[in-house]
């Protein structure tokens, strides 16, 4: 196995990027998708392990972003690549739709017990995250009858045509794509921060009630009739919308109003879960049950893999119905169950403890640099907003792409979110040595920002 990076803090020893990087860039640039949303800044990665990921010119970095919150349990954990080498060594693909093998019932009979779902249940194994919500809205409009969904302003939920529909971060993802795919109708998510409703609308109750009240008062006596909704799809901590946790009224709210109307309500943990927010699920926070929840990103710390659970009553479809060629893959299930249990042993703890530390250390730089309106989040799903001023609460995108450039320049790995946000989302193994070192390079980035 690979020796681990021996650094304590960043190596800066080239431009970024370097000679090497940038021949692999240019030939990027001649082969491969342009349609990539990649940022400003230029990382070219050859190796990585733990919280420290080394480029093709020797230059090292400490990632607090963990490729967008997938490598939960930091790069090429031990553990991890040994689960993979030895099932490798064994059986890599058997196709799960068409035969058996045990990693894939051993999987979702681990899910079962830690997803936040009342009940028994039931997994559909895909390949992303996207395919997991793809699975859900196929299963929500089987089981109800039904078509018609409900999404918010700021959501993500993948870029293929049925989830697209969902999504409404940013412009770009649909442009080009002409009509929803489905009949999905967006409302604005209740940050508390940046309130989207009058106080009017809000009885007392703020934005949370604000965003009930538009559902039951204007949505329903309008446009979408309740007895037509099949799903209500909600992040419980919108992830590309600029990592805005919601609040346990509207979570609990939402749920009132699936229970009243024999709608389903479908969780996106893509993101926010496999102990990324200091919980098992960010759910955990809000002792919430959905009906069904998607799961992906930090499930298998690196491969590919998602999951649609849900009530087992749920999907009684029948064979043929929808399936997958590599979904469920023995090799990912077998990353899945290593991860989960580094997770329950030890990193949600972490995620919790560090994350914790390293929110306090960023509100300590809130109070230092007025360009700061907000940080937020739980666990090591925290976000920092940057504004022009804290009155007006202006927002500053240009500021946030300086400083994510200026703390790459550094050696530290980051990434925007939402319009003016840069996402906190690094490995569950950080270290509170590891946040100080990056909470001062931050620091030096901000005040060179300026």
């Amino acid at each position: 196995m690979a020796t681990a990076i021996a650094s304590r803090k960043p190596e800066i020893k080239t431009a970024l990027p370097g000679p090497n990087g940038r021949a692999i860039i240019e030939a990027d640039a001649k082969w491969v998708n342009p349609a990539y949303p990649r940022p400003a800044f230029k990382l070219v990665a050859e190796r990585a392990r733990g919280v420290w990921v080394e480029d093709v010119d020797g230059n090292i970095f400490l990632d607090c972003n963990a490729g967008v919150a997938v490598c939960s349990t930091g790069h090429c954990h031990p553990e991890v690549v040994r689960a993979i080498q030895d099932q490798a060594a064994e059986l890599i693909h058997m196709c799960g739709t068409d035969y058996y093998y045990r990693q894939m019932p051993e999987l979702a009979r681990k899910l079962d017990e830690i997803v936040p779902i009342s009940g028994p249940t039931r997994t559909h194994f895909a390949n992303s995250g996207t395919e997991a919500v793809e699975t859900a809205l196929k299963l929500a409009m089987h089981a109800t009858g039904r078509e018609k969904f409900i999404s918010f302003f700021g959501s993500f939920h993948g870029r293929t045509l049925g989830s697209l529909s969902l999504t409404s971060s940013k412009a770009a993802q649909r442009l080009g794509f002409k009509r929803q795919a489905l009949d999905v109708v967006h409302l604005p998510f209740p940050n508390e921060y940046r309130n989207p409703f009058r106080e009017d609308e809000c009885d007392g109750g703020g934005a949370a009630q604000g965003a009930l009240n538009w559902i039951e008062n204007r949505l329903f006596k309008t446009t979408t009739p309740p007895e037509e909704v099949a799903a209500i799809v909600v992040e419980p901590v919108q992830g590309e919308g600029g990592y805005v946790p919601a609040t346990k009224a509207f979570l609990q709210g939402l749920r009132r109003i699936c229970d009243q109307h024999g709608i389903l309500l479908i969780v996106d943990e893509v993101q926010s879960g496999m102990g990324r927010t200091g919980k098992m699920f960010a759910c955990d926070h809000y002792d919430l049950k959905a009906d069904i929840v998607c799961i992906a990103k930090g499930i298998a710390s690196g491969l590919p893999l998602g999951a649609c659970v849900s009530r087992a009553d749920l999907m009684d479809w029948k064979p043929g119905a929808h399936a997958s060629t590599f979904g469920g893959n023995p090799v990912a299930c077998a990353a899945a169950l290593k991860t989960i249990e580094l997770l329950e042993r030890e990193l949600v703890a972490n995620s919790a403890e560090v994350g914790g530390y390293l929110k306090r250390g960023l509100e300590k730089l809130m109070s230092k640099h007025d360009c700061i309106g907000d940080v937020r989040g739980m666990g090591m799903m925290i976000g920092v907003e940057f504004i022009k001023d804290r009155t007006t609460r202006t927002p500053d995108p240009e500021m946030r792409d300086r400083v994510e450039m200026a703390t790459f320049a550094r050696g530290v790995i980051l990434l925007g979110a939402g319009f003016n946000t840069i996402r906190w989302s690094p490995p569950l193994i950080l270290t509170r040595e590891n946040a100080d070192v990056a909470l001062e390079i931050f620091d030096e980035a901000i005040a060179a920002s300026k």
